[in-house]
């Protein structure tokens, strides 16, 4: 699967582990340890003319320095979402967290993300995850 994606997550062993498990299945995997790189990294990656097709975000991590100050320091991953709506709505976007309620996922649903899930997420129901969302927004890989 010749696909690029992003990891966006402060808790570094979880952020280790998706990516090991997701460049296992075959992907490009990025990582950013909060919404800010999160942010640098896909302008980077955009700006560069090279493709990101999934950002897989926390929902609790600190947020883009960009993010208004309305914006819960816990909550950045809701703030980077909202970001990328308006700036990249193209950037299909799948949040996880461990503490969310359902408002907050619902929220995230309706207002465009491809999915959501609860941790602790069992690796093969993350994986296939992932590979349903890019094959829905950018078709079977290569």
């Amino acid at each position: 699967m010749d696909r690029r994606i992003l990891i966006a997550d402060d808790d570094q062993a979880v952020r280790h582990g998706a990516a090991e498990l997701l460049g296992g299945a075959g992907l490009e995997v990025m990582e950013a340890a909060d919404g800010e790189e999160a942010l640098v990294l896909i302008r980077r990656t955009f700006e560069a003319g090279a493709p990101l097709h999934l950002a897989l975000m926390d929902v609790h991590m600190p947020p883009p320095a960009e993010a208004t100050e309305a914006a819960n320091r816990d909550d950045g991953g809701l703030a980077l979402f909202s970001m990328l709506r308006g700036q990249r709505p193209e950037l299909p976007c799948i949040l996880w967290s461990g503490e969310a309620s359902e408002g907050v996922a619902s929220w995230a649903l309706r207002e465009g993300a491809s999915a959501f899930l609860r941790k602790p997420v069992q690796p093969l129901v993350l994986r296939d995850e992932v590979r349903r969302v890019i094959a829905q927004h950018w078709g079977e890989a290569g």
